[in-house]
């Protein structure tokens, strides 16, 4: 949910993501976040929370290996290349799966809890944004598991083409001021390196990867 193409955040709404994804046949690459795959992998499956699911990469690779999703996207056609995705993947994928529109700076997560809510690359104004978190951490399960991944503010800094509105950009804090005190225990708070081709240029890009789990 990074912004692009110099629209203004309240302008990031579903036609702006819609046509941003008729603009293509595929925006994302079909891989799974590697952060996901490296932070989630040998964990018990159980009810997942995947936000901003764009085409269902992320969603799928968890229904894969057992976990029962709720997937969340602004974007209806995103959706329903997703569906179409989960569909190609046969019914035993696609019935672990469930797709959901939703305006997330207006929308609370669904009952009962989750075991495993993921976050990638939402990139809100702050206000907006410590909701989201908020709402995200009070919809895992005791014993269940955040995971938030996000381009790190460093990334500004470093001649990495990104939208120039610092206030998108975020460290761990403000994922960690969301975790209510002596609920949580935050297992990763960190920037990653790793490259990144944009435009045909190659970067040297960071990620910011907090992962927390909640008291059982």
């Amino acid at each position: 949910m990074t912004q692009e193409h110099g629209a203004a955040p309240e302008e990031m709404g579903e036609d702006f993501w819609n046509e941003r994804y008729r603009s293509r046949d595929r925006i994302w690459s079909g891989e799974p976040n590697r952060h996901l795959v490296a932070e989630v992998t040998g964990l018990e499956p159980g009810r997942a929370l995947d936000v901003g699911s764009g085409e269902g990469a992320d969603a799928l690779w968890l229904a894969e290996r057992g976990w029962r999703v709720t997937a969340v996207d602004i974007s209806s056609v995103a959706l329903d290349r997703a569906e179409t995705h989960a569909r190609e993947r046969g019914a035993q994928i696609s019935e672990r799966v469930t797709w959901l529109r939703a305006d997330v700076t207006r929308w609370s997560p669904p009952e009962p809890p989750f075991d495993l809510v993921t976050a990638q690359f939402m990139h809100m104004l702050p206000n907006p944004r410590a909701r989201l978190f908020a709402d995200l951490a009070a919809a895992v399960a005791p014993g269940g598991e955040l995971l938030v991944v996000a381009h790190h503010p460093s990334d500004l800094e470093t001649g990495v083409p990104r939208p120039p509105m610092p206030e998108l950009f975020y460290e761990g804090d403000a994922v960690t001021a969301a975790l209510g005190e002596g609920e949580w225990e935050v297992l990763v708070d960190e920037s990653r390196p790793r490259r990144q081709t944009i435009d045909d240029v190659t970067y040297a890009v960071h990620d910011l990867v907090v992962r927390a789990r909640r008291s059982g």
